[in-house]
């Protein structure tokens, strides 16, 4: 089923016009609503959301004109244009100044209609997007490469960025796979950047930090009063999306009660918002990525495999840092002169030394910590060349509690967390999840310190 560009609210008191533009407006791909008056109108906006409203000017009871300011302190972003038969230069300025976004006469032609409609659709998409982030206060994590271009040139990176070019134009669900740090986050702007939807907005959510009693209003919105401490409206990440990507990071920790509400709105394209009466309808790709073992969370039933067959679509594996040994020096050397300038310096040199320092060490915390390193050895050391502080060898993060292994206490701790995963494995008798309920981490930990550890 193909998904309405936007829901129309078209405010006609003539039976005909009213149905005519309603039938036209449906074969344009709009989800119409039709209200016979201003006060018809208003009750509809009070039951349910819509994208636009397209209303005459000259009504009986309350006027087009009337309405127009109801509408804009109800609903402030909410885009009006107006229609009519009696059009005077003294109607239409008065018209804008009460909060109309355009202003066309009758007989309107469909196509002059269409477009007014789609620049309104974008306007309120932007002013949503725009509130929003005014309210929530967002700011994106520091880029790790120059205009936040995800860099790398090992054969591991060149696959990872030929299956988001390819991801990116089919406008599919894609799923990111990968440790923390590795970029998934920047893979998922990139996807949206390339892709038929960059002219939308851009949504990021990490579903890790939203209360679980929380969660239908977050992604869902609410209207005001819909229940207890409901003071104001609130659009939901869904709706503020539309038309654009919805990034969810650490999807796996979503709660089962709100999978099925997540399948629905992937599956159907609409979801029910607290204190309205009619669906909402959005178009939205959805990019999600996660640094659990998604697969073993269906198997033990923390994660709706229907849900997940949604989300699947197109698998992306990212791999670790220390799978992408070539990439480091470029990495570092890109990090370093972003850095320097950002402080206000001359870029420094990296020496062989320091370079060999750099792959010695198995970066468990990924492109993150090796930038976060950069940046703490740049404040410390405002010298020409780049003085890391010590990072535990290759050796010594390999070596056991004997030898001549690093003694750094880093070291020692990393060796110590390898012996308790091993000895939990043996004592749960190989069985994960009884093995990280031992360790007192979750499951979904658990394989991300095999994976740093190389246990198998």
């Amino acid at each position: 089923m193909k998904r309405p560009r936007g829901r129309v609210l078209v405010v006609e008191d003539e039976a005909y016009v009213r149905d005519s533009l309603g039938a036209v407006l449906a074969a344009k791909g709009y989800d119409v609503s039709l209200a016979a008056s201003a006060a018809a109108a208003l009750e509809t906006l009070e039951r349910t959301t819509v994208d636009v409203v397209v209303t005459d000017l000259k009504m009986p009871g309350i006027t087009g004109a009337n309405l127009i300011v109801r509408i804009a302190k109800l609903i402030p972003e909410l885009p009006i244009i107006v229609l009519t038969g009696f059009g005077t230069i003294a109607s239409a300025v008065e018209c804008v100044r009460a909060g109309a976004s355009d202003y066309i006469l009758k007989p309107a032609d469909p196509e002059a209609l269409d477009v007014a409609i789609g620049k309104a659709l974008a306007s309120g998409s932007l002013r949503r997007e725009v509130a929003y982030l005014r309210s929530e206060r967002l700011t994106a994590p520091g880029p790790p490469g120059p205009a936040g271009e995800p860099i790398g040139r090992s054969e591991p990176w060149r696959q990872v960025m030929g299956l988001v070019q390819a991801a990116a134009a089919a406008d599919a669900t894609v799923l990111l796979l990968g440790e923390s740090g590795t970029g998934k986050e920047l893979l998922a702007r990139r996807l949206h950047n390339l892709g038929p939807r960059r002219a939308g907005p851009y949504v990021r959510v990490n579903c890790s930090a939203i209360p679980i009693e929380m969660w239908e209003s977050e992604f869902f919105g609410h209207r005001k009063g819909a229940f207890t401490g409901a003071a104001s409206d609130r659009e939901g990440r869904f709706r503020v999306a539309h038309s654009g990507t919805l990034f969810m990071d650490e999807v796996a920790t979503m709660p089962l009660p709100a999978q099925a509400k997540m399948l629905r709105v992937l599956e159907e394209g609409e979801f029910d918002r607290l204190g309205e009466e009619q669906p909402t309808r959005v178009d939205v790709r959805v990019i999600a990525a996660t640094n659990g073992d998604l697969d073993a969370d269906v198997e033990a039933g923390r994660f709706r495999r229907d849900l997940f067959f949604r989300l699947n679509v197109v698998r992306i594996v990212v791999p670790p840092l220390r799978d992408r040994q070539e990439d480091i020096p470029l990495l570092a050397a890109t990090f370093a002169a972003d850095i320097a300038k950002r402080l206000g310096r001359e870029a420094p040199g990296i020496d062989d030394a320091t370079h060999a320092q750099l792959a010695a060490y198995s970066w468990p915390g990924n492109v993150r910590e090796l930038r976060n390193v950069i940046e703490r050895a740049l404040i410390l050391n405002p010298g020409d060349a780049l003085i890391l502080p010590d990072l535990p060898s290759a050796q010594g993060q390999e070596a056991g509690t004997g030898g001549t292994g690093d003694l750094s206490l880093r070291a020692a701790l990393s060796r110590r967390e390898k012996e308790a995963v091993v000895e939990a494995l043996q004592r749960a008798g190989g069985v994960r999840g009884e093995a990280a309920r031992l360790l007192g981490i979750d499951p979904r930990n658990l394989a991300y310190y095999l994976r740093k550890h190389g246990i198998a």
